[in-house]
């Protein structure tokens, strides 16, 4: 074997997940030049396997069997063995995780209102953690991009409160990543930022724009008043726009089942401005050819008001309309219009407008918005370096991405992929992380030291997945993380989501 250390890696992981199976753990001890000490702990009696949807009984029995295991075998333990066996707790916390305003993050639980406060400013973030708190939210902050993408992953908040300049990664690249991934999507996200940014946070997918500065504590609580509202179980509210009344009930039986959805409806152009100048809309699906009404004129005028607009989509013009041809041809400059031209892309356009969860939607529509999604062409002609000392991994990671037209660099040690780096265009790496002299974690902090890959999304991929990996992993540079084995839906939906343009 050309490897310096073996059996740290894929045959670990391998080894922890037969043990999880059997409702059990394994510990590791590990000490350079004194050698390591592997300790399977399993239940002596083999709890019943867990029945769907009653997990929490099941998952109490294995939690107790294990913890009665562990306690009789450290009671028979040898002293040369008793060690703190969680290694990475006794790593230092990486500096982007540190909660510098003591924060609510070890007490949030699943099912709890939680807001993550991206912010670089930390005076500022204090006072939104606060106004947070008195809307009954729990608050995380963080100064840093990366490390608010393991939050999301981790806490799943009802909100996002995201600064644009952050000193480790763009907040345009966090809102990219998260609105890109159908698990993350339905977020909603507020941006914070100065004036100039408001039409492509708008157009990147952000709920919001809170312009900078906020002049008081007023406006802070004001933001967090919406975000609760909206939050909240209150109905979103979806007007349609329509003035053919056979296609108006088309489109709502369409749209029926959308979960706490309130659609309302206008035939008349006058109506449909009517109602979109009252406000208090979430989203809006427009006919462009509705009579006595100017979609560019109107949303000129509501722009003015200084007032946060509702993402409209335009949806069922007449291809080549002689009515307002010219107005109609610019939908697509105009900012927070979006034109579809199907029954599908409307469906996916108003999930994703009105932040709809869509695991929360019904098989049809699912179904609909994932065989949508799983469009590659965000893929093809892109150029990715893939760095691993072992041909196999390689030669598995290659034979997947061929089959999307993507543009394959490799390399099989750190400093090869540093050089590549160096000299090629590339468009993402996938970096993994146990290799012999150079590992992934070094290779990617010289990597962050070109220039011209300042801003070059790396992915980490390794079979150790323990506690603390990730965040040593985007401490050292990476944008985000894969374990092995690498599933093939989950290595696509995460490229996807970087890549996309």
């Amino acid at each position: 074997t050309s490897r310096k250390y073996g059996g740290t890696g894929l045959g670990l992981a391998i080894s922890r997940e037969l043990s999880r199976l059997l409702r059990g753990e394994i510990r590791l001890v590990s000490a350079p030049s004194k050698g390591s000490v592997f300790s399977l702990y399993l239940p002596q009696v083999f709890p019943p396997t867990r029945q769907p949807r009653k997990t929490s009984d099941a998952a109490a029995v294995a939690t107790a069997a294990i913890e009665a295991a562990r306690v009789a075998a450290d009671r028979r333990a040898a002293p040369v063995n008793v060690e703190d066996t969680t290694a990475a707790e006794q790593q230092p916390v990486p500096a982007f995780l540190v909660n510098e305003l003591n924060d609510d993050r070890e007490s949030v639980h699943t099912g709890d209102r939680s807001v993550l406060i991206v912010e670089n400013d930390l005076a500022f973030a204090r006072v939104l953690l606060e106004a947070a708190r008195e809307q009954g939210f729990k608050g995380i902050v963080t100064s840093h991009g990366t490390a608010a993408l393991t939050i999301v992953n981790q806490v799943q908040p009802s909100a996002i409160l995201l600064d644009i300049f952050l000193p480790d990664i763009e907040g345009w690249r966090v809102l990219s990543r998260l609105k890109n991934d159908l698990a993350t999507r339905h977020i909603p996200v507020h941006v914070i930022s100065t004036e100039e940014a408001r039409e492509r946070a708008i157009e990147s997918g952000a709920r919001r724009f809170i312009v900078k500065p906020i002049q008081s504590r007023k406006a802070v609580d004001e933001v967090l008043a919406d975000v609760h509202r909206y939050t909240s179980q209150e109905p979103r509210k979806l007007l349609v726009v329509e003035p053919d009344p056979t296609k108006l009930t088309s489109l709502r039986e369409y749209l029926d089942g959308l979960e706490n959805v309130e659609v309302v409806t206008a035939t008349e152009g006058n109506e449909a401005a009517a109602l979109l100048r009252q406000g208090g809309l979430d989203c809006a699906i427009v006919n462009p050819d509705t009579p006595n009404l100017s979609l560019p004129e109107l949303m000129s005028e509501l722009r003015e008001t200084g007032k946060n607009l509702p993402p409209v989509i335009a949806f069922g013009r007449r291809v080549g309309a002689s009515v307002g041809a010219a107005s109609v041809a610019s939908l697509e400059r105009i900012p927070g219009v979006h034109e579809v031209h199907s029954m599908e892309r409307l469906l996916d356009e108003v999930v994703r407008a009105l932040h709809v969860d869509v695991n929360r939607v019904k098989d049809p529509h699912r179904k609909v918005i994932d065989d949508i999604h799983r469009s590659t062409q965000a893929l093809a002609g892109r150029r990715v370096l893939i760095v691993d000392d072992d041909i196999r991994n390689i030669f598995a990671l290659s034979s997947v991405l061929e089959d999307y037209g993507v543009d394959i660099r490799t390399a099989d040690n750190g400093r090869e992929a540093i050089a590549l780096a160096q000299k090629a265009d590339l468009d993402v790496i996938l970096m993994d992380i146990m290799m012999p002299e150079m590992d992934g974690l070094e290779t990617m902090k010289g990597i962050r030291k070109i220039p011209a890959c300042k801003d070059l999304p790396i992915v980490a991929v390794t079979a150790k997945a323990m506690k603390g990996d990730r965040e040593r992993c985007i401490e050292a540079g990476a944008w985000d993380y894969l374990s092995k084995p690498v599933d093939r839906e989950q290595l696509i939906g995460v490229l996807k989501a970087w890549l996309q343009r």
